[in-house]
């Protein structure tokens, strides 16, 4: 950690400036929500949230329900909107009022219960999202107003009553009986007024007055929806006068790290003759720590030492209870319980050296140098918008928990009260994120540019930092803060930077990390913590070693069928000290649940709503999650990067392997090693056992691979998976934590040639060639270039003669479109259809048929289909894709493909395709829809692809063409694909069908759509995700610009099954890539470049 003495005089200099800047601000007459400087009026100083209960037995049930003194105002309000601020009615927030009210829910925001639109952007600001000009605001805001009555219970006579808003969008005014209250606008963060002031007997009347735009919007250009109104929880509670207005706990542990150190500091409100007490209860109630003295001042202070305490980490977050009481005399007053942890943060240095010969810095929790397995999580639900119910959390947290995350950072804001709770509960770090990002203004620090480097800004800046750390600094889960998000970085980042650090390195501080992504290297900031590195980064920084901690703030970007890479990038972080996790971007794809005209639902994006509103498009879709919280496929890759076992092949021909314990607290002995040996997917060996490992140690295991004989066709492989024996926080017994698969060094001796009885013939008819047989017929179209008839014992396998044909094409996933491949790999596209076959040549082969026919591509190059056609109907098919860069004199063809070929036109062709990758090499058909029954073995049972597919095992698997179609991509694309199969097999359900053997593996699609069906520039009809930043982009859209780049506006409801099963035979896909998706490519070695020649073969095999 760097000495802060230089900068502390500094951070209270700013301080200062700040409030004589507000009170300069305070003589004009802007109203609060055009006014920089008016961050909140008459709102309480912000504080730790807690409940104030009658008496212990309340306290300790820890439900503000259960205290009297709480009063939730959640449910149906009444509601009035206007599209603009002057078109309020006069005297609106006076009781009696006579307006035209309807009703709204709380929480939940206006846009999605009818009111105004829900705009989606990225960068910009959705008022002006080019050129904005802080702190100019549109006339044409538009303002909610809430209202609804309450009656204060009796037994709060004589108390202080207060009213909180625990997130509201954006500038809100309070009223209170036609009074005015306050005014805040920091949206994500806990707003308190007291209203003693403002009451009456009987029925009062509250108003909230909500602009949806504020000077504080300037601040919250973060990246998801832009909707606006109550958010979170509002309720009433009351204290007594004299009371406590806030405390402070330390909690964390001596050297040894066993044993606890314990700190509480009150603020008491008017003490007099009162005495302040605490006790501390373990998990099974028993005081463990407890004190008591008489209160002369306003601040009080205890402090204890307990031995042997029980520590809080993500692993076992054990919690105690602290109460806080205060008593006149023998009369409780005021009981506040809160939940305790003991835990210890530290960035230091270890003994192993990096390259550049310095000690590596690591973080350490509890004296361990632990792996921050993370995600970043907005606050989102499908059905409300942003708010979030318990429920919701809680199912996010037990996914998290069972995919081997252990944190989370908050984007880009404090999440609610709840959320917190619950992650002390179950154990979630948490990287607490101050509500600031101005991305719309950019990083540039002269004048003009970036709020975080203008002064003027320094008061909204500094409060939001204010209420985000006293509000939560409390809460065991807080680990790291930040202090914003994307918003540059400069004089006010190193005013916040500074006031944190002086809170966390003072005698009441828990020396919790301070962080800042755009601080970069520079000093503001504790860690390093960059966005969207790739491995090739993270090895080199790994290797050099640097003078900090490095935990990407956010990396691996998940939109839509993405991940690729993960893995990888998690050997680079399990290899180097200084690597210590990273932070996946992000959870949940953050679409709006609507129905179509025919009540169909699918998850709405930006652009969906409105007329030319601006938007972002389906990049606020970005999860590992769907918006309804069903895992996508890369969640297998997320649980396997991150699993707290692992295994490594020590010998393999003995069956040698070592296991270590990737738990920094947890010792491997209470899990179950599971282990089998398989022949082709089939068991003929297995196992369990349990090793006593302790937390990051290894030991040997060896599993009985001996006597194991070579066969023909029969590979093995030993599989490991490790359960759970007894239950954890939100994982039940045998839950499956860790897994992994080696191959076994035993090559499969060689499958005798396939031979079959009878003759086979040739004849052609025009454009068909067919070849048959007493048992079959196969058909190829010389002029449309396909295989329009396999039929074998009456059976017909293709449907409407869409058979056999290349295919170079999938449906571009997100981040194709991110990094424009659409438009720049087009001519695969032109390779897939209207086939220019130059040749079609027959020639027998003792009781066979081989038909060769080839191919001249769009791209110029040659691909060769060499079909063997056997009596019996069983069909070989050996491919070539020839090189762009093939030569005439070593191309062998016949004379009129090289004619054809090496025409003139051609070589500009190939020249250019030389120079680009093919999206898949391949072959699809089309089968019957009833022949959907699908068996396999190969790598599964989920959807992979080569850059993911490490958590995807070979095995044999059973699905159907209907199941294999992922459905909960917001924006349909590429889905569905399976790599390294030996073979695959399609069958009605009485077992007809047709198997697919590999010449050595292939990958496969099988599904109830084309490849047309998720390719975005198909959707004829539908609108392009237009931007609409400003109305010169409006009006002059130009849809040839737009065509291969701009994707289409594409639901899940859009995609119907087909009456057939499209089947896609791949030589190979490329990979999906994910290190961003703006620009990122799969690696070169997921890739197939153009310019390279490549064989590969199949074989069709009738199923009886």
């Amino acid at each position: 950690m760097r000495p802060l003495s230089i900068f502390l005089r500094k951070a209270l200099t700013g301080i200062a400036l700040c409030c004589v800047t507000a009170t300069a601000w305070a003589q004009e007459t802007l109203p609060y929500w055009k006014d920089i400087q008016t961050v909140g009026v008459n709102r309480e100083a912000a504080r730790t949230a807690f409940m104030t209960y009658e008496n212990r037995d309340q306290a300790l049930t820890m439900d503000n329900a259960n205290s009297p003194y709480y009063l939730l105002l959640n449910g149906t309000w009444n509601f009035y909107y206007v599209d603009a601020y002057k078109d309020l009615p006069a005297g609106i927030e006076q009781p009696g009022a006579n307006i035209q009210w309807t009703d709204i829910k709380v929480p939940g925001n206006w846009e999605l219960q009818g009111h105004g639109i829900a705009i989606y952007t990225n960068h910009g600001y959705e008022w002006k999202p080019r050129n904005p000009q802080p702190p100019q605001l549109p006339e044409a805001t538009p303002v909610g107003v809430y209202q609804r009555d309450f009656e204060i219970p009796a037994n709060w006579d004589g108390r202080d009553i207060f009213l909180s808003i625990d997130g509201a969008k954006s500038g809100v005014y309070v009223y209170v009986n036609g009074k005015e209250v306050g005014y805040s606008e920091d949206s994500k963060s806990t707003a308190e007024f007291k209203l003693n002031n403002y009451l009456k007997a009987g029925k009062n009347s509250l108003v909230l007055k909500i602009f949806r735009w504020s000077t504080g919007a300037y601040l919250e250009c973060q990246d998801f929806w832009r909707i606006s109104g109550i958010e979170r929880d509002v309720f009433l509670f009351s204290q007594p006068k004299t009371h406590v207005q806030d405390f402070q706990v330390v909690s964390t542990l001596d050297d040894t790290y066993k044993n606890g150190i314990f700190k509480l500091a009150l603020d008491i409100v008017e003490p007099q003759g009162t005495t302040a007490a605490y006790e501390l209860l373990d998990a099974q109630g028993k005081v463990v720590a407890q004190g008591s003295k008489s209160v002369e001042g306003k601040k009080i202070n205890f402090e204890a030492e307990l031995e042997n305490v029980q520590t809080w980490t993500s692993e076992h977050p054990n919690l105690y209870k602290l109460l806080i009481t205060l008593k006149e005399g023998d009369k409780v007053t005021e009981v506040i319980p809160y939940r305790v942890g003991f835990r210890r943060f530290e960035i230091k240095e270890i003994d192993q050296k990096s390259e550049n010969g310095k000690p590596y810095i690591c973080f350490f929790v509890n004296g361990q140098p632990i792996k921050l397995k993370g995600v970043n999580i907005h606050e989102h639900n499908p059905e409300t918008g942003h708010y979030v119910t318990e429920e919701l959390m809680r199912k996010d947290f037990e996914l998290m928990k069972q995919h081997n995350l252990n944190t989370v950072r908050l984007c880009h804001y404090p999440q609610s009260n709840k959320f917190y709770d619950l992650c002390d509960e179950l154990g979630i770090y948490v990287y607490d994120e101050a509500n600031i990002e101005s991305h719309g203004m950019y990083y540039d620090l002269r004048k003009g540019g970036s709020l975080g480097n203008n002064p003027e800004w320094l008061k909204p800046h500094m409060d939001r930092t204010i209420n985000m750390y006293e509000r939560n600094k409390n809460h065991p889960s807080i680990a790291i803060w930040s202090l914003g998000n994307e918003a540059g970085n400069g004089y006010n980042f190193y005013q916040t930077y500074l006031y944190l650090k002086n809170k966390e390195t003072s005698a009441m501080g828990m020396n919790r990390p301070v962080n800042y992504e755009r601080a970069l290297w520079e000093w503001n900031t504790d860690m390093y913590v960059p966005q969207y590195p790739d491995v090739k980064w993270l090895e080199s920084v790994g290797r050099k070693g640097s003078d900090r901690p490095i935990v990407p703030s956010e990396y691996s970007h998940a939109m839509g069928n993405s991940s690729g890479n993960l893995a990888a990038q998690w050997d680079a972080i399990n290899t180097y000290p200084n690597l210590q996790g990273g932070y996946i971007w992000d959870w949940v794809d953050q679409g709006l649940l609507q129905k179509d005209k025919n009540g169909r639902e699918y998850w709405a994006y930006g652009g969906d709503f409105g007329v030319d509103a601006p938007s972002d498009g389906n990049f606020l879709c970005n999860g590992i999650v769907a918006p309804d919280r069903t895992p996508h496929p890369a969640m297998a890759e997320v649980k396997y990067a991150h699993q707290n076992v692992g295994f490594k092949a020590i010998d393999l021909a003995a069956g040698k392997f070592e296991v270590k314990n990737r738990f920094y607290f947890t010792g491997l002995k209470k899990y179950q090693i599971n282990y089998a040996v398989k022949a082709n997917g089939k068991v003929v060996r297995k196992g369990k056992t349990f090793l006593d490992i302790e937390p990051q140690g290894t030991q040997e295991l060896t599993v009985n691979v001996a006597g194991l004989k070579p066969k023909a066709g029969t590979e093995y492989f030993v599989n490991f998976w490790v359960t759970t024996t007894e239950p954890e926080i939100l994982i039940p017994v045998g839950h499956e934590i860790a897994s992994e698969q080696f191959r076994l060094p035993i090559e499969p001796l060689t499958i005798a040639e396939h031979k079959a009885s009878g003759k086979t013939s040739v004849t052609t008819e025009g454009d068909e060639v067919k070849v048959t047989s007493p048992r079959m017929q196969f058909v190829f179209n010389k002029k449309s270039g396909l295989v329009t008839s396999y039929k074998v014992n009456g059976i017909e396998y293709f449907t409407e003669g869409f058979g056999i044909q290349p295919n170079f094409w999938r449906a571009p996933n997100d981040n194709d479109y991110g990094n424009g491949q659409p438009k720049r790999e087009q001519i695969w596209k032109q390779s897939s259809k209207n086939f220019n076959v130059t040749d079609v040549i027959t020639e027998n082969d003792g009781n066979n048929t081989v038909l060769t026919a080839n191919y001249l591509l769009a791209a110029g190059n040659l691909y060769i289909v060499k079909y063997t056609i056997y009596p019996d109907g069983v069909v070989h098919a050996d491919i070539t894709f020839t090189s762009t860069d093939m030569e005439e004199g070593k191309t062998e063809v016949s004379e009129a493909t090289l004619m054809a070929t090496f025409s003139p036109g051609q070589q500009e062709a190939r020249r250019a395709a030389s120079k680009l990758v093919v999206p898949r090499i391949g072959v699809r058909f089309r089968l019957p829809a009833d022949m959907n029954q699908v068996e396999y073995f190969g790598r599964g049972p989920g959807e992979n692809y080569i850059d993911r597919q490490r958590a995807s095992f070979v095995d044999l698997y059973q699905t159907t063409a209907d199941a294999m179609y992922t459905n909960n991509y917001v924006r349909p694309q590429e889905n569905g694909h399976r790599t390294d199969t030996r073979w695959v097999e399609l069958t009605r359900k009485n077992g007809k069908g047709l198997k697919i053997v590999a010449d050595q593996t292939i990958g496969f699609n099988a599904l109830r759509n084309s490849v047309e069906d998720f390719d975005s520039e198909e959707a004829v009809g539908k609108l392009r995700q237009w931007n609409n930043f400003t109305p010169e982009e409006i009006a002059n859209r130009s849809e040839k610009k737009a065509k291969d780049v701009l994707r289409h506006m594409t639901h899940v409801n859009d995609i119907t099954p087909r009456n057939f099963v499209e089947v896609c035979v791949d030589m190979k896909q490329q990979g999906v890539a994910g290190f961003n998706s703006w620009g990122d490519r799969p690696l070169p070695e997921h890739t197939m470049p153009a310019n390279q020649e490549y064989k590969w073969g199949f074989t069709l095999i009738p199923v009886k």
